[in-house]
């Protein structure tokens, strides 16, 4: 019988609101057995940016990235974010370590192509996440903090979704444990009404997110964020919740199916 294993995103958002972000930690730290989280930081990245005179660019809820703003977010997603996430997690009692994909070369990827016309930068896709090593530090008790950070293996960092780190890790680890993913952010689930915080919709199914999709219930980041869902229920992850900062127990949000 596998071992349970609770990884958690925590978005951009929750990592700018100091008491959001403290009752996370708090609430993480209180999990038991091993954990892993998952952070963002686009926000920031953004602020950061925008102080140097970079300008910020999204389409369908992700990042472009030129050089110039591959600077900033290695330096705030790898830095600023998951060192003061690390330092946090060991005053709460976690024994913490900050990773991105290209230390351990626990998460290598490729610079995405040109899509729809559209070049992302220096943007990656995963190839592949080492379950092994990570299940081993776990095994020795760390708690890994991932950054939104990949590398190609020919010494370039590449930005990468940190909903896809959440759940290319969750994927990698889900032969070594019973994985339950949870992606945790500012609103209580997923809305069928965005300016109704209440109308969150228990579950989605890959069909219904079909159908959402077409019809404009879900877009910008919400997309990459359960088509991401999706993917880990499909490769064996046991449970994924969509669900605020503060309900980390599970027992409230959106479940994907």
């Amino acid at each position: 019988m596998k071992e349970n294993l609770t990884i958690v995103k925590v978005g951009g958002a929750v990592v700018e609101d100091e008491a959001q972000l403290s009752q996370l930690l708090k609430d993480f730290s209180a999990i038991e057995g091993r954990k892993v989280l998952v952070h963002g930081g686009g926000r920031k990245a953004t602020k950061v940016a925008e102080t140097l005179g970079i300008e910020s660019k999204m389409v369908g809820g992700r990042r472009i990235t030129d050089a110039d703003m591959l600077s900033v977010v290695t330096m705030v997603y790898g830095g600023l974010v998951n060192k003061n996430l690390v330092a946090r997690l060991q005053a709460n009692g976690v024994n913490a370590l900050g990773l991105t994909g290209a230390d351990m070369d626990v998460i290598r990827s490729h610079k995405r192509p040109l899509k729809d016309g559209i070049d992302f930068g220096f943007v990656g896709d995963v190839d592949r996440a080492d379950g092994q090593m990570l299940s081993r530090l776990i095994e020795e008790g760390v708690t890994p903090v991932m950054a939104p950070l990949t590398h190609d293996g020919q010494g370039n960092i590449l930005n990468t979704n940190a909903d896809t780190i959440a759940s290319e890790t969750a994927k990698a680890l889900a032969s070594y444990y019973d994985v339950t993913l949870i992606f945790s952010f500012e609103k209580k689930g997923v809305l069928r009404n965005p300016d109704d915080d209440d109308s969150v919709i228990p579950f989605i199914t890959r069909a219904d997110f079909i159908k959402y999709k077409a019809d404009g219930t879900i877009s910008g980041g919400m997309l990459p964020k359960i088509e991401n869902a999706l993917a880990a229920i499909d490769a064996g992850v046991s449970r994924v919740i969509i669900t605020l900062a503060t309900a980390l127990d599970g027992h409230s949000g959106t479940i994907i199916q």
